[in-house]
């Protein structure tokens, strides 16, 4: 079996969830190899992710250059290409940074890519099969991947449970030396904060988001009533926003605001990785989606297969007795 590393992803120190769903991908691969980590960046916001994964990852491979400071993705690749073992097993993210990092990396290592990766299934020691969804989530593909030349794995956010992995007592190695110069095409310019909003939907412990399922604009009216019943915020996938139903400010996703609630009400969201990618913090997802085959059902704690316009009302209607307060 190849060796495996995770490719750890982190922000003024602070590492992002996926660090521990990559650890549990790998275990998928091979429980009896322990997966290393790698992380890239500069100064003491790299020192201090590397030192708060020392409980997760057995060996941590770290990449101290100044010109990684912004996360760039082609110098990033130019690093680990460095760095990487011949034949290696690379686990990434599924999300803008990983995209934009790992086909390239892939070319360029000569070995096997998939991407939006929800489940992993051993085969031998030379092969995989990859669980992804096609078609918006309608056909479930079992891809199977040669890994007897490596292999450059994107892992969906929220697909891998981590609720079972062991402590681990960890060796950090500085890799910083072996990857030289590094020099970009393009370089880093600037940050744009997005806009603020009337609600600030990453202070709330509960969110009732709502997606393309909710069908049209008036029909906001039954999350909102939710919301206000439970002390929620309402928020929205992009299509939501896309058809000026809901301020930007709203939207859930990669394109939107990254949220860490206790709960999330997912209503009439198919659940595509864009969406996924800003819900973090692990929360107790329930999920409510006509669609029984629905990717949102592939992370959610409690699922519903019904018609949102339908439930949400009766729901709305329960939640009032069970609280005493009048319609």
């Amino acid at each position: 079996m190849p060796r495996i590393f995770a490719y750890i992803q982190h922000r003024a120190g602070v590492v992002e969830d996926s660090a521990a769903e990559l650890l549990a991908a790998a275990k998928q691969i091979d429980g009896n190899t322990a997966a290393a980590a790698i992380l890239t960046g500069c100064g003491a916001d790299l020192d201090g992710a590397c030192s708060s994964l020392r409980s997760l990852y057995g060996e941590i491979w770290k990449v101290s250059n100044e010109a990684l400071a912004y996360p760039n993705a082609e110098l990033v690749r130019l690093a680990l290409m460095a760095i990487l073992p011949r034949n290696s097993i690379l686990l990434v993210a599924h999300d803008h940074f990983g995209i934009d990092l790992s086909p390239g990396l892939s070319v360029k290592l000569n070995s096997a890519f998939v991407p939006d990766v929800l489940a992993i299934k051993p085969v031998d020691g030379k092969s995989l099969i990859l669980v992804r969804q096609e078609y918006g989530g309608q056909v479930s593909a079992h891809v199977g991947c040669d890994i007897s030349t490596g292999a450059v794995i994107n892992v969906r956010p929220g697909a891998f449970k981590t609720d079972q992995l062991p402590p681990a007592s960890s060796v950090i190695v500085d890799k910083s030396l072996d990857v030289g110069v590094l020099t970009a095409r393009r370089r880093y310019v600037g940050t744009i904060m997005s806009e603020a909003g009337s609600v600030d939907i990453t202070k709330h412990s509960v969110l009732v988001s709502v997606g393309r399922g909710i069908q049209e604009k008036d029909n906001i009216v039954f999350a909102e009533e939710l919301a206000e019943i439970l002390g929620a915020a309402v928020s929205c996938s992009r299509p939501v926003v896309d058809a000026k139903w809901m301020e930007k400010s709203r939207q859930v996703g990669s394109s939107g605001k990254t949220v860490k609630p206790k709960v999330y009400l997912a209503c009439g969201i198919s659940g595509a990785f864009q969406h996924l990618a800003g819900v973090k913090g692990k929360p107790f997802i329930i999920a409510i989606n006509k669609n029984p085959r629905a990717p949102i059902f592939q992370v959610a704690d409690v699922g519903i297969v019904d018609d949102i316009l339908e439930f949400l009302p009766e729901l709305v209607r329960k939640v009032r007795e069970s609280r005493g307060i009048a319609a």
